[in-house]
């Protein structure tokens, strides 16, 4: 099985997603999305197939969302593009679809 993963080495719970996937034999594409930003349209579509919508995939407690409050699903769409920083993470995606792997154990939904 293949996945990617949409991973800050930064972050705990994206380390902790990654080893769940390794650990498990899957072949890992690994995006480290604050160097290689997902487009707009490429989330979009990550975000359609999770069945989610921008708002919920928003890290709110970063500075770069104070203003999107009262923002449209384009609007977020748009800074999630210029600001990365504000996707929430680690995404993972396989052929059986997409989640936001917090807790980590959400990537077993995936395998």
């Amino acid at each position: 099985m293949h996945a990617t993963i949409y991973h800050n080495p930064r972050c705990s719970k994206s380390r902790a997603a990654l080893a769940l996937l390794t650990q498990a034999g899957t072949d890992v594409t690994v995006v480290e999305y604050l160097k290689t930003p997902p487009t707009r349209d490429d989330l979009a579509a990550l975000l359609e197939r999770a069945n989610l919508t921008p708002r919920e995939a928003l890290r709110t407690g970063e500075t770069e969302a104070r203003p999107l409050k009262t923002a449209t699903d384009a609007q977020i769409l748009d800074a999630m593009a210029q600001h990365p920083i504000l996707i929430e993470r680690p995404i993972v995606a396989t052929a059986k679809g997409v989640v936001i792997a917090r807790p980590p154990e959400r990537v077993h939904e995936l395998l």
